[in-house]
């Protein structure tokens, strides 16, 4: 869905408590969905409702009012809301969005009764949690390339070995370049390769998937809350966008890969005047992927295209452009800055600290979206970086020394609440908290 750029998003609190309702009429119809609830917030500190990926419901009385919308397909969708899918039949199922249905089987194996239903390595399947006095099915379900409303054909095992093929291709890419011309093309040349083998959507799914798994790898909040999710084997299916930082010269064409693997620009984000960056949410519908992709802006810049059409350089750099200057772009070596997920604000804050995991202070403490960073994970930086932005005057002495020394923050875990179905960003909060994540200001705020 395409959306202008000065789109708004406003809470849709008719449309959250009609989800609010169904959800208590699931756990009087399946005796586990409780039990599980409970789980999730013990053991994850999220909510079972940011888990939901479609409700099929026998009884869907004041959906309508609600601001749901009955679409050809036959599906319910609130195209104002931040909702699952909702669909009329008289076998009432809900099913939580995960990484891994089998994962899932096993790791809940000791508590539940789980059918997996599906081949492996199939593109869409689920599994359901038995409840032998139960009046409706509950379980999860976990799909690549795909979604309820776009399913896709059975695919042949040939077919299967070359999604394997190509998410191993994928996440294996080559990431240091020795300019961002050859970055470019090589990561062109790439995606465009994984598309004509699996197709576009399959091969955003995967590329997506690997790039979590690279961010993780060099962020401790995010290997800890992963471990913590996978001990109900869920895996990240709770994310809610992924963040990216860009040089100037960049951004225009990594939005350009973005829309060839099937995103849309939705709304511009931008700060204010004073804050220096803005950003691009863009979304791609199928895979339910959602990038941030923040870059060093002037004020008259964002009334421009800033998406597509290239930014010139500048002699000198903001928050954004400092980070990729010193760790390199987000989309290459750097990695993305932060993934944010849905959570239970103060369940997931409270125990991730428990396993050394401090918080800043939050950005965001509105009624509808709660929203705080975990404290920065520090990364050694390259000396040749160094050199390279002390000799163009764009850092200090000073500043080089102890980025030398000292390293400099390279990504953070984001913890998000979601309330009223509420899909926008902050707009006017944040600019002090990625002042705070600036490596020449950085303090970490509790």
């Amino acid at each position: 869905m395409n959306q202008p750029a000065d789109q708004t998003w406003e809470p849709q609190p008719a449309g959250a408590a009609w989800i609010a309702g169904q959800v208590q009429r699931f756990r009087t119809l399946h005796a586990e969905v409780a039990t599980f609830e409970k789980l999730l917030r013990e053991h994850t500190g999220t909510r079972i409702a940011d888990w939901i990926d479609h409700l099929i419901v026998s009884d869907a009385t004041g959906i309508t009012e609600a601001g749901y919308v009955l679409q050809a397909d036959g599906w319910h969708i609130h195209p104002a809301a931040l909702l699952p899918p909702v669909k009329v039949d008289s076998n009432d199922r809900m099913l939580l969005r995960i990484d891994s249905v089998s994962k899932f089987a096993v790791m809940n194996a000791h508590r539940f009764d789980v059918r997996v239903e599906g081949e492996p390595l199939d593109p869409m399947r689920c599994a359901l949690v038995a409840d032998t006095a139960s009046r409706a099915e509950f379980g999860v379900i976990e799909h690549r390339g795909c979604n309820v409303r776009v399913p896709v054909a059975a695919m042949s095992d040939s077919e299967k070995v070359t999604i394997q093929k190509v998410r191993e291709q994928l996440r294996l890419r080559k990431r240091s370049f020795e300019s961002l011309d050859l970055a470019f093309e090589y990561t062109e040349s790439l995606l465009k390769s994984a598309m004509n083998q699996v197709g576009r959507d399959m091969a955003c799914d995967l590329f997506f998937e690997g790039e979590r798994a690279y961010w993780q790898g060099r962020n401790k909040a995010a290997r800890v809350q992963l471990m913590r999710q996978e001990s109900l084997g869920l895996g990240w299916g709770n994310h809610d966008h992924h963040t990216y930082r860009s040089s100037r010269v960049s951004v225009s064409r990594w939005i350009g890969l973005l829309e060839m693997l099937g995103f849309q620009c939705r709304e511009r984000f931008y700060a204010g005047r004073e804050a220096g960056w803005g950003a691009q949410v863009i979304e791609q519908p199928v895979c339910g992927v959602v990038i941030f992709a923040d870059v060093d802006l002037s004020p008259e810049e964002i009334t421009g295209d800033f998406s597509h059409e290239r930014l010139s350089p500048r002699n000198e750099l903001g928050t954004i452009g400092l980070w990729c200057g010193l760790h390199g772009e987000a989309l290459f070596e750097a990695g993305m800055h932060h993934l944010e997920c849905q959570f239970d604000f103060d369940g997931a804050r409270s125990q991730l600290e428990t396993h050394g995991v401090k918080s800043m202070k939050p950005f965001t403490d509105f009624p509808f979206l709660r929203q705080c960073f975990t404290e920065g994970e520090r990364w050694a930086v390259c000396p040749q970086k160094i050199q390279t932005l002390l000799a163009a005057g764009l850092i200090t002495p000073e500043q080089a020394e102890r980025f030398r020394t000292e390293g400099a923050v390279g990504s953070h875990l984001e913890i998000l609440e979601r309330n009223d179905g509420y899909r926008g960003f902050n707009q006017t909060g944040i600019n002090d908290i990625i002042r705070k994540t600036d490596p020449r200001f950085l303090t970490n705020s509790h």
